[in-house]
């Protein structure tokens, strides 16, 4: 199956649950339904990611002066480790919008090396991917024996 739909249908007036797309043939890769289905999906996890990075802000924002040097070190880690949750995050947010965007061009659920489709499984685990399973492994052993 190739990617040859680039018209963009209207919505479906209710988001289906996982379970509907999941049992939904092969044929249907990618209809309205499903694309409205992963829409919803990322927006909430876009929601959710700039939720985080807001109580990140304010909760670095809080100064708090404590006196014994112990206390202080545990509260510049527990700083730090948020740091790099937000970071990653940050990243996973750039992700997210891009596969938005991707759903608005009809472009989304298409892996960007050969074409084919992600699939479904693959898109619920991870609904930023942009490679079937078989180009992610391709790639990954590829950065394993070459590096990057």
């Amino acid at each position: 199956m190739t990617k040859t739909n680039k018209s963009t249908p209207a919505a479906p007036e209710r988001i289906l649950t996982e379970e509907e797309i999941l049992a939904m043939d092969d044929k249907d890769y990618m209809n309205p339904a499903q694309m409205a289905f992963f829409k919803a999906k990322l927006q909430a996890l876009e929601k959710e990611l700039l939720k985080n990075a807001g109580e990140t802000t304010e909760h670095l924002r809080e100064t708090v002066l404590v006196p014994d040097p112990a206390d202080r070190a545990t509260i510049e880690e527990e700083h730090a480790l948020e740091l790099r949750t937000r970071d990653r995050e940050r990243k996973l947010l750039k992700k997210v919008q891009q596969s938005i965007v991707a759903i608005d061009n009809n472009d989304y659920g298409w892996c960007e090396e050969t074409g084919e489709p992600i699939g479904i499984p693959r898109l619920i685990a991870r609904p930023t991917a942009t490679l079937s399973l078989e180009a992610q492994q391709r790639r990954e052993l590829k950065q394993k024996l070459y590096g990057d």
